[in-house]
């Protein structure tokens, strides 16, 4: 099937820090593109691939699972490590949950984690009749382009896959139980007015996290998808920061190999 206008996954090659970003369910990577392309802009080595069903049409997704899903921005990883010395993980939404998932898995491979307004349940009211409700409806309203901004627009379908949400629903139960094993320094963005995903799946989030350097910021003026919105730029400097940060830390003569040298003085 042809891909949708932007759908197109986004790799550029930088320095020997690397970046996977990962976009959301029934969404694609042109809902955060502007955030991968700035990551990449600042040198950095960034892959931001097309999720398996998506950014074609809802039927495409209505076969695929979770761990298809999965399975691709694993891949992307394993490719970035071994060509970088460093990688971080970035997400929205289901991103989100896919960053923790591969976070909680690879450990020490995985230098830091930023998401923007993360998923970790369905909340529909309907949730809880998905395994039967799916094999006798096919599809449900959209979630795509909740935008504050005026004029911005994203990508992804106007509906939504029943069968592909009863895997979501599972892959969420599946991550909310490894969060434990999230250990990287860990950003977190957040919308306060989101009509998708509400802030309490990132309190969930931190509360369930083992991170011990963690930062919570508000996006103020955006809705869910954030990294179209008014605060993408806002989001795209805080990565940036987070992830020079750690960077510096890490190398030879860092703040980290500076205060083991002294015993942590």
């Amino acid at each position: 099937m042809p891909l949708l206008p932007g759908a197109e996954p986004f790799r550029r090659d930088g320095g020997e820090v690397g970046v996977l970003v990962c976009h959301g369910f029934t969404g694609s990577p042109q809902s955060v593109r502007p955030w991968a392309e700035h990551l990449a802009d600042q040198g950095l080595s960034v892959a931001l691939p097309l999720l398996p069903g998506h950014g074609t049409r809802w039927q495409d997704l209505q076969i695929t699972t979770w761990q298809d899903w999965y399975a691709e921005v694993d891949r992307e990883l394993r490719a970035l490590t071994e060509r970088c010395t460093k990688v971080f993980v970035c997400g929205l939404s289901m991103g989100g949950a896919l960053a923790l998932r591969l976070a909680a898995r690879h450990g020490t491979a995985i230098s830091g984690v930023a998401l923007v307004n993360p998923a970790n349940k369905v909340h529909d009211a309907a949730a809880g009749l998905l395994p039967v409700l799916r094999h006798l409806v096919r599809t449900t309203k959209g979630i795509a382009s909740d935008i504050a901004k005026p004029g911005a627009e994203e990508v992804g379908y106007d509906r939504v896959p029943l069968h592909a949400a009863y895997s979501l629903r599972r892959f969420f139960q599946q991550v909310d139980s490894e969060l434990p094993g999230v250990t990287q320094p860990l950003l977190v963005m957040t919308s306060p007015q989101d009509h998708v995903v509400p802030p309490a799946d990132s309190e969930r989030i931190l509360a369930r996290v083992s991170s011990t350097d963690v930062r919570h910021l508000l996006l103020e003026r955006s809705y869910h998808v954030a990294t179209l919105d008014h605060d993408a730029e806002k989001i795209g400097a805080e990565t940036v920061a987070f992830i020079t940060r750690l960077a510096a830390e890490a190398a030879p003569g860092g703040a980290a190999e500076e205060a083991a040298a002294s015993g942590g003085a």
